[in-house]
C-alpha cells in the first residue's frame, strides 16, 4: 500500500485509511485556503451590511420610527448600495432594509428611518 501523506505539509498519515490531514490546523489551513477567494467577497459584504446597521441603529427612534437627512447617514459612512431587502406597502411606497431596520426616502432628500416589529 502507498504511504498517505497530509495534503499540506506532507507529513506521513497514521490511522484511518481515509485520513487526509495530520491535523485540524492542516485540515483548517487547506478549507481556508480552498475558500479564500469567495470568502473575501462574504466577508467584504458581510462588513458592509454591519457597518450599514449601525449607522441605522445610531439614530434614536421615537415610536420606531424617526427622520434624518441624507448627509448625516452619508456622514456616518452609510452605503446605499448595501441592503438585505426591499418592502413595498399597498401604496406604492418602497422601504428598504438592512435587517430589523429599514429607512423610506422622503421628499428633499430627507429619510425616515424605521424599525420593523
Amino acid at each position: 500500500m502507498p504511504e498517505r501523506k497530509c495534503l499540506v505539509c506532507g507529513e506521513k498519515l497514521l490511522g484511518r485509511i481515509d485520513q487526509k490531514y495530520c491535523s485540524d490546523h492542516c485540515r483548517n489551513a487547506y478549507n481556508n485556503l480552498l475558500n479564500r477567494d469567495s470568502k473575501n467577497l462574504v466577508r467584504n459584504i458581510n462588513n458592509k451590511l454591519r457597518k450599514n446597521y449601525r449607522v441605522l441603529d445610531s439614530f434614536p427612534l421615537k415610536d420606531g420610527k424617526t427622520k434624518t437627512t441624507k448627509m448625516r447617514l452619508l456622514d456616518k459612512g452609510f452605503d446605499f448600495e448595501y441592503l438585505t431587502n426591499l418592502y413595498t406597502t399597498k401604496k406604492g411606497s418602497t422601504y428598504f432594509f438592512v435587517y430589523d431596520l429599514g429607512y423610506l426616502p422622503l421628499d428633499n432628500d430627507y429619510f425616515m428611518i424605521v424599525k420593523r416589529e
